[in-house]
């Protein structure tokens, strides 16, 4: 007696039939690696990371095809919501969105970020000067670099020019004052982080420091990822409480930002690009009292000081500088 039909061949597991040789994963989660590390300091964009490696259009592709019909489809295929379970559905819509692709960069980038932000919270604590001079060449280096970008013939970008510089200008330091240091300032710290972190020359970490929050993520993640590590050898769960909320709250105002703003961006810069790069790059302007501001407030400037800072921040603006180098053919107005 024949079997039935059914959903026999629906059923059949084939996800790992579209999973890429270990060449490519590798490759792959490598430079996932590359732009976490950018990513995570200020003044260097893992979408210009990208450029340099070749992937960048893949990746704008990628992001692009992940909409909620798209996830909500992969969802209802691997439930039996929607005329039963079939995993080749769900394996065509994952394909469609590059699903592994986007999977190897990311937990390549989110093993660098943790890795990096241990860095950047050990170095915060015992040599704020040398972080923050760093962060000032980054964000210096940057700013040279874009402004190469525009050119301001309208009243309108010049408008938008001011704008971006004053916003940047009278936030760096202040957000917390200004608006809080709750959750609702880490979920729009996120929601602008991760929009900026796929543009080329425009960094995530940027925004994080703008809004005063760079210092306190970096810690928390670090906090969490300890908590997390804890569990194993017996930890409190209740050590992961607090952490724990400002980083779920902080992915999920990344979320967001991914799939709206960073669209709004795109649209802005391919509808008036002159007057969106004037605001963008004159953000990162108005982003250099940042750094310095906080060297003030939590050490002062003394000649030392002054020299160090200054020492750092010209290996801050080499390492941007560089990559400008490799990435000099990167045009931000066809994002």
């Amino acid at each position: 007696m024949p079997s039935s039909p059914d959903h026999a061949t629906d059923e059949t597991p084939t996800l790992g039939a579209s999973v890429p040789p270990l060449r490519e994963w590798a490759s792959t989660y490598l430079i996932g690696m590359f732009m976490g590390s950018a990513d995570a300091v200020p003044g260097v964009s893992g979408g210009t990371i990208a450029l340099i490696v070749g992937i960048y259009e893949r990746l704008i592709t990628a992001i692009t095809a992940v909409t909620p019909q798209a996830v909500l489809g992969f969802l209802k295929a691997l439930t039996p919501l929607d005329g039963g379970v079939s995993v080749r559905r769900a394996e065509a819509i994952f394909d469609d969105v590059d699903g592994w692709f986007l999977l190897t960069l990311l937990l390549g980038i989110l093993t660098a970020v943790i890795v990096v932000t241990r860095i950047i919270t050990v170095l915060n604590e015992s040599a704020p000067v040398v972080l923050y001079g760093f962060f000032f060449g980054l964000i210096a280096a940057s700013a040279v670099v874009l402004l190469r970008a525009i050119s301001i013939r309208t009243v309108s970008a010049g408008v938008a020019a001011v704008a971006g510089f004053l916003l940047a200008f009278v936030m760096s330091g202040q957000a917390e004052e200004l608006f809080g240091g709750g959750l609702g300032l880490v979920f729009v710290a996120g929601t602008l982080a991760v929009s900026a972190m796929i543009l080329p020359g425009l960094s995530g970490s940027l925004i994080l420091v703008i809004l005063g929050q760079h210092a306190r993520l970096s810690e928390t993640l670090s906090d969490f990822v300890n908590g997390l590590a804890g569990l194993v050898t017996g930890g409190s769960v209740d050590t992961l409480v607090e952490p724990g909320t400002i980083v779920v709250t902080f992915i999920g105002g990344g979320l967001i930002g991914l799939f709206t703003i960073s669209r709004a961006v795109r649209y802005a810069l391919n509808r008036n690009r002159e007057v969106t790069l004037a605001f963008l790059v004159a953000l990162v302007v108005g982003a250099l009292r940042a750094p310095v501001a906080t060297v003030r407030a939590e050490v002062g400037f003394s000649p030392d000081v002054l020299i160090t800072f200054l020492g750092v921040s010209i290996v801050g603006a080499v390492v941007v500088l560089a990559l400008d180098y490799y990435a000099a053919d990167f045009e931000i107005e066809e994002i």
